[in-house]
């Protein structure tokens, strides 16, 4: 059975310490390096961003994750610089840190997985990391303090940090269960519209305990990030630096094969949490929305319509005066490139009727559906009646106080 733990019962993963320092990255002189150390080399997946400008720190990861066979014994986090567009200077600091971090910790270069988030077109560097490494790897712990250090050295724009836990019981072969537990932390705000392939910038680090070989691991991790942060967006601007990794210790002593539907379900969970954690501190935003996107003709269908409701300024601006211009949402569905019968869409706010066969519902109430999206979250539900597809994405609305945070984000 799944448990989603209260707040005296956060467990870690056995198997992991963490640590946070200030390096001096961030202007606000908050920690902005922070590690997660497996004590033996994980099992390791990674998804990271479709954009094609790539910051350095991805490009060495899956150069590292290659030569590893899919292994991590260190990941090495900085915020206040995102190593990205700093040409093989950019290379080479974050190579630097990782032969750094090998040496301290004794493990192969290889073996260290570099992230880094912030502004993009500034060189790292790379000597202010490396100088901060003996301390923080002093002060390493697999406590829950530590675990939430992790978590606040590496936010940027956000205004709180971001944890999810599960544990679950995995039975054994012997009719005996162990505890597995899940884990993750991760940062994000701004610059939301994650497409992360095989297939600000958000960052997620996810942790098990259980054993898992890599290559199953990774099909666990694609199925998750499809219906998670694959499902959500702030500002449709897609990231140089995204990127998930999950790794797994071993630890607990559980092994977890494929299609183990408890584990994945217990990992969907942790990641939509996080998922939705990461929309609601999006950048100045006031209303968290989620789209019910239905009867569409394939699911690819349905996620085409999705994006374009949570891509549109007009629909966005809409949301924050909580004015339910559904006329804006239609016409969204119409550019959107799925399938379509304009007379047979239908549209709820909430469980109020909006839009029937394509024209307002003979029963459409201006007033109530005002007060419904005045609402901080509130959800949408979109009929298109042309076949099995469907999704579930999240978004935000379009603020004042968004376009001033960005303004002013590198001054």
């Amino acid at each position: 059975m799944t448990h989603m733990p209260d707040a005296s019962q956060f467990l870690i993963p056995r198997g992991f310490r963490f640590g946070a320092a200030k390096a001096g990255l961030k202007k606000s002189g908050r920690t902005d390096f922070a590690l997660i150390v497996a004590d033996q080399p994980a099992s390791a997946a990674a998804a990271f961003t479709a954009n094609r400008v790539t910051a350095a720190p991805l490009i060495v990861d899956k150069a590292h994750l290659r030569a590893t066979g899919s292994r991590v014994r260190v990941a090495a986090i900085n915020a206040g610089n995102a190593n990205c567009a700093a040409g093989e200077p950019g290379l080479a600091a974050a190579r630097a840190t990782c032969a750094a971090a090998a040496h301290i910790f004794g493990c192969k270069p290889e073996e260290v997985f570099p992230s880094s988030t912030g502004i993009i077109g500034v060189p790292l560097p790379a000597e202010k990391l490396i100088a901060a490494l003996p301390a923080l790897a002093e002060s390493l712990s697999s406590e829950f303090d530590h675990f939430q250090q992790v978590a606040q050295a590496i936010l940027t724009t956000d205004t709180i940090e971001k944890t999810a836990f599960a544990r679950l019981e995995i039975g054994g072969p012997d009719g005996t269960s162990q505890e597995v537990r899940i884990a993750a932390l991760g940062k994000g705000s701004g610059m939301i519209h994650p497409q992360l392939v095989p297939h600000a910038t958000m960052l997620i680090y996810v942790l098990t305990d259980a054993a898992i070989e890599p290559v199953v691991l990774d099909a666990y991790l694609r199925a998750a990030i499809e219906v998670s942060f694959n499902r959500i967006s702030v500002d449709g601007d897609t990231s140089t630096n995204d990127t998930v990794l999950l790794l797994a210790s071993g630890s607990s002593g559980a092994v977890v094969g494929p299609n183990h539907v408890e584990f994945a379900a217990a990992l969907t969970q942790v990641c939509t949490s996080l998922a939705r954690q990461v929309v609601a501190d999006g950048e100045g935003i006031t209303h968290v929305v989620e789209l019910h996107i239905e009867g569409a003709a394939t699911d690819a269908d349905a996620l085409k319509v999705a994006k374009a409701i949570a891509h549109s300024p007009l629909v966005k601006t809409a949301w924050a005066g909580a004015d339910p211009n559904w006329g804006r949402l239609i016409a969204a569905v119409g550019y959107s490139g799925a399938e379509i019968d304009p007379e047979r869409i239908d549209i709820w706010f909430g469980s109020l009727p909006i839009c029937r066969n394509g024209g307002r519902a003979p029963d459409f109430d201006e007033a109530a559906a005002h007060t419904y999206i005045a609402q901080p979250e509130f959800s949408i539900a979109i009929q298109l009646h042309q076949g099995p597809g469907a999704c579930v994405f999240w978004t935000t609305d379009l603020t004042v106080e968004y376009i001033h945070i960005n303004a002013d984000y590198s001054s």
